[in-house]
């Protein structure tokens, strides 16, 4: 999926206001350039005046970010290193640390969704690139993951 629109779906699920990213993406990266204008570029369609795109590292430190903001920081342990390339996998990784997620709360994101999948499908997402089990999550079941967990969030109403 597009850095941007994994920002935007997010911004939207958690009902973030623009100073409120750019909080989120400092407290994994103090010395962020990123300020409220860079964020209202991210958000905007790629066809809009004004767009820009969310690049890696933007992305890579406002999940990380996102973690801290939910979860706390442990000033104690060393900093996690940044991820260099944010995939789909990456993404569903953080939200479900971010939002302390466990295989069930997934399951029932994606069965919000109206998109179930079975537990080797899910548990294989999260095995290790090089493991003979490792799958890529797609751009659909990333979709629909955002999906039902906007709707656990915001609630169905």
């Amino acid at each position: 999926m597009i850095n941007n629109d994994v920002l935007r779906s997010v911004r939207y699920m958690l009902d973030l206001s623009d100073n409120k990213v750019v909080e989120i993406i400092k407290l994994s990266d103090a010395d962020s350039p990123i300020d409220k204008s860079d964020v209202q570029a991210f958000l905007k369609k790629d066809d809009e005046e004004g767009y820009a795109e969310c690049g890696n590292q933007v992305l890579a430190h406002f999940l990380d970010g996102l973690v801290f903001y939910h979860r706390g920081k442990d000033e104690s342990l060393p900093p996690r290193p940044i991820e260099k390339r944010v995939t789909n996998n990456v993404v569903m990784k953080k939200l479900r640390v971010a939002f302390q997620l466990k295989d069930v709360d997934m399951h029932q994101a994606f069965q919000d969704a109206g998109f179930p999948i079975s537990k080797p499908e899910l548990t294989a997402l999260f095995r290790q690139p090089g493991h003979k089990n490792f799958r890529l999550c797609g751009d659909q079941l990333l979709r629909n993951f955002l999906k039902g967990l906007t709707l656990r969030v915001r609630g169905n109403g």
